[in-house]
């Protein structure tokens, strides 16, 4: 199983980012998938999840209205797209599969808010 995750940077508040999460290893369009992110000096947090099909996609409050989960089955990649970003989603973000916020061993992509 690998995860890869891209797309971090650094962006002012307000601003937006694209995280790609390219998978391998298994059979991704059966899987359920999460974004999980963890900032610095706490445990990680949930933000996000979508059902194997691609039907279903559920928020943690704190992002809900501003992130939108989604996924190509074809190219075996999940997306989060994060809009009006604020300094408090400044984290690691990292995929994982099914709904389970443990790190399969990817990196995971740096995102920080800041002005």
């Amino acid at each position: 199983v690998q995860l890869v995750e891209s797309g971090g940077g650094m962006v002012q508040p307000g601003g937006s980012l694209r995280l790609s999460c390219a998978a391998s290893g298994f059979t991704f369009s059966t899987y359920d998938m999460s974004w999980v992110r963890q900032a610095p000096g706490k445990g990680p947090e949930w933000v996000s999840g979508i059902k194997a099909g691609g039907g279903r996609t559920y928020y943690a409050d704190s992002v809900k209205g501003r992130f939108t989960i989604s996924r190509d089955n074809a190219k075996n990649t999940l997306y989060l797209q994060m809009n009006s970003l604020k300094p408090e989603d400044t984290a690691l973000y990292y995929c994982t599969r099914g709904w389970t916020v443990a790190r399969s061993g990817g990196q995971g992509t740096q995102v920080t808010v800041s002005s």
